[in-house]
């Protein structure tokens, strides 16, 4: 579609000799959240990282900003507007909340001026990280390292942003802020792709849904669709596959 940031068109890929996930196609447009539900197995987190290049494109086409990137190197992404949030959070415990933004920072080629105020926008943003600048990053609850990671991710100022399982480990008033959050850099502009298990929590904020089934979609449509919520059961309740997810 015409003004999406992401197309991702008949995607094929995986480990080696094992194929996860099949002809997938999706988009994710400026201003909306695309979320991709599945049960475990179902191939959610091989398309993400097929999409942000850790994973190579055995068949079809990644298309980022209309520009075909499907061979361009996973490092190469970020410069062009990724941001990735992997599963369970990914962040250095052992270092302060500044150390593991200033590490967010490395090889953006910024003066020390312009990364100072990109570190005051992830501040101003989430003012839990600002008061504890100087904590180790371990030491913080599981939603203030989930907004750690998110703030990482944010600090090139992404066009796309990639979320992996965000609710993961989280309790559920936690997972509500930490949505409320995805919503908020959804109405700021940004394309959000939304890789989650926890189905209510990503049907509330979501524009779109992607439904996968043992690799393949087995729905595309607006959050709204009518039917989504049995086509979502049957999905959820198959029989899972072996392999990865």
């Amino acid at each position: 579609m015409a003004g999406d940031v992401l197309e991702v068109r008949s995607v094929t890929s995986g480990y080696g000799d094992l194929t996860v996930i099949r002809e997938v196609s999706l988009s994710v447009a400026p201003g909306q959240i695309t979320a991709v539900l599945g049960r475990n197995g179902a191939g959610k987190t091989t398309t993400l990282k097929t999409i942000a290049g850790l994973l190579p494109v055995n068949h079809g086409e990644v298309i980022f900003d209309g520009q075909t990137i499907t061979k361009s190197p996973a490092h190469s992404r970020r410069g062009m507007g990724f941001g990735y949030v992997q599963e369970n959070k990914r962040i250095f415990k052992s270092r302060t909340v500044e150390e593991n933004l200033v590490l967010g920072l490395y090889r953006l080629g910024l003066a020390r001026q312009e990364e100072q105020h990109r570190l005051d926008e992830v501040y101003e943003r989430f003012p839990i990280l600002a008061e504890r600048r100087r904590q180790t990053a371990g030491y913080l609850s599981g939603g203030q390292q989930q907004m750690l990671a998110i703030g990482q991710a944010l600090l090139n100022r992404p066009r796309l942003l990639m979320l992996d399982e965000p609710s993961t480990g989280l309790a559920p008033s936690i997972v509500s802020e930490v949505m409320q959050t995805v919503q908020r850099l959804r109405d700021e502009g940004l394309a959000v792709l939304l890789i989650e298990q926890a189905v209510e929590a990503a049907l509330r904020v979501a524009d779109s849904v992607v439904v996968l089934d043992v690799g393949r979609v087995v729905h595309t449509g607006s959050s709204s669709d009518e039917g989504l919520r049995a086509i979502i059961q049957d999905a959820y309740m198959a029989s899972p596959p072996s392999g990865r997810s």
